[in-house]
């Protein structure tokens, strides 16, 4: 069976043991990302599939069988009193005698299957590892290239830098989601609702909003703790009108207050929602970073994808939001979309480089299951997507042309290439809120449809979620179950922290 020009492999995992399920399908699906894999849970007569996996358990022993391809074999590890260990020890034998010899390649991270590779180095490096010491760890354990090694050690420095004063303890930081944009892009998989048909609830959601931004603050006021970083992001923001945008952040300023932020950004983001009159309104208040976010200065690729707008807007929003006085503006920009090779990744960096924005965030197409270009993926076959190392070491070559340096960096499932996102920023331009959604070291309260707010909840860095329903209706009508939902959440947090203090 054929799926535009790549084979399309069926593969079964039968877990007869569900231990480290999540990371053996992320690891195998690391390297088939276009299979078809299926995964059952008991041993069956016949397998209608091109290759078989079978992970047990047996006597203090974990193995792996696999069968397919000409091919056939097994793994064992010996069970050890660490799950950590025995996690890593499994990931290594399935990565290095197995799939490297089924595939005949590696990937650029190894075995890693998590998202948060530097999180991993700053961890390393936070317990007395010297970069040396922390780079062949990450070599010898999880197999991780020697540029994905450098990359990952280098930002882990950058990011302990830019967050060393920062008080985790007695901090926070806070997101507003906005869930409204322009049109849906089809490789979107996030909460977000097409404008046209939503513009008439958007001063209901204000005020659902507002209500939840009231209640955190009093909250979190109470407990003394002090706000870091604002992040107002989407959907697109700036889908809102001029009045909208300054009463949300109006009710920002009452209630959380703006003295002593070490950062505030609006994500701007779709050319074809800023106006001079929506970045005047967010330019009276004391926004210290925004993003103009092209996706890619190829016009055929933006009508494709449902960007409803053009390059020459891009430009325009750009030259408009330095005029109204904006010195850190952020551009974002997807390689792998449909249809584009070196030669087009190439003119969108020439592109932007220059406009020259203060910082450049690269993501490598990751399609979720929610997005359009999956859930109707026979219309989409014959697209073909390109992603590699040459691709990614140009945007890193242009990023340092511009002046720029890595800052942060993060990992998605079915990300094309097995890739990354990098955070590329001038000297004291880069978004600390990135930084600490990522390394997860303080508490993110999120506002709004779909946010998830992650409570940090002991030395050992715990995380748990409080979840709002994603649906704009849903959160409008139960905003005061999501209040309750907060409260409850926070309370048992600041308990937990302060029998760990």
């Amino acid at each position: 069976m054929k799926r535009g020009t790549t084979l399309l492999y069926k593969i079964e995992i039968c877990f007869l043991d569900k231990d480290f399920e999540h990371d053996i399908y992320e690891l195998i699906k690391a390297f088939y990302p276009e299979a078809e894999i299926r995964m059952t849970y008991e041993a069956e007569e016949t397998h209608f599939c091109d290759l078989l996996f079978v992970s047990s358990k047996a006597e203090g022993s974990y193995l792996i069988r696999y069968e397919g391809e000409g091919k056939s074999g097994q793994i064992s590890i010996k069970e050890s009193e660490s799950r950590r260990e025995n996690k890593d020890h499994l990931k290594y034998a399935l990565y290095q005698d197995v799939l490297v010899k089924l595939t005949g390649r590696t990937l650029p991270w190894g075995n890693l299957t998590g998202i948060r590779p530097v999180k991993l180095a700053m961890g390393m490096l936070d317990t007395g590892l010297t970069n040396v010491q922390t780079a062949q760890e990450m070599r010898d354990r999880y197999l991780v290239s020697p540029k994905k090694t450098a990359l990952a050690v280098a930002i882990a420095n950058r990011e302990k830098d830019i967050l060393k004063d920062i008080d985790y303890d007695k901090g926070y930081s806070l997101y507003v989601g906005i869930p409204f944009c322009p049109s849906i892009c089809l490789y979107c998989s996030f909460s977000s609702y097409p404008l046209k048909l939503w513009a008439s609830r958007t001063d209901e959601y204000l005020d659902a909003l507002c209500k939840e931004a009231e209640a955190v603050a009093s909250l979190m006021k109470s407990l003394g703790r002090k706000l870091d970083t604002i992040y107002i992001g989407g959907g697109t923001p700036t889908t809102l009108e001029p009045y909208q945008l300054e009463r949300l952040l109006d009710c920002l300023s009452r209630q959380f207050g703006y003295d002593g932020l070490l950062e505030f950004t609006v994500e701007a983001g779709r050319p074809d929602s800023i106006t001079k009159e929506k970045l005047a309104s967010i330019h009276r208040f004391p926004v210290t970073r925004i993003s103009v976010n092209p996706q890619t200065m190829n016009q055929t690729t933006l009508n494709l994808i449902g960007r409803k707008h053009s390059v020459e807007d891009t430009k325009k929003a750009f030259e408009l939001a330095r005029e109204q006085g904006f010195d850190n503006i952020n551009m974002d920009l997807i390689v792998g979309l449909p249809g584009e090779d070196y030669a087009m990744v190439e003119y969108t960096l020439e592109q932007v480089k220059a406009l020259d924005p203060d910082s450049l965030t690269v993501h490598s197409l990751a399609v979720k299951r929610a997005a359009r270009l999956n859930i109707f993926r026979d219309q989409y076959q014959e697209m073909t997507f390109e992603n590699n190392q040459e691709i990614m070491e140009l945007t890193m070559k242009t990023a340092y042309e511009m002046e720029m340096s890595p800052y942060y960096l993060y990992r998605q499932k079915n990300m094309k290439g097995n890739f990354e996102n990098v955070g590329y920023a001038k000297v004291d331009k880069a978004g600390i809120y990135n930084i600490l959604i990522m390394e997860e070291k303080q508490p993110i309260i999120a506002l709004g449809a779909g946010g998830s707010s992650k409570l940090v909840f002991d030395h050992e860095r715990r995380i748990e979620r409080v979840e709002n329903v994603k649906d704009v209706t849903n959160y409008i009508s139960r905003i005061d179950e999501m209040i309750q939902r907060k409260q409850t959440g926070i309370t048992r947090w600041l308990r937990d922290w302060r029998e760990d203090s």
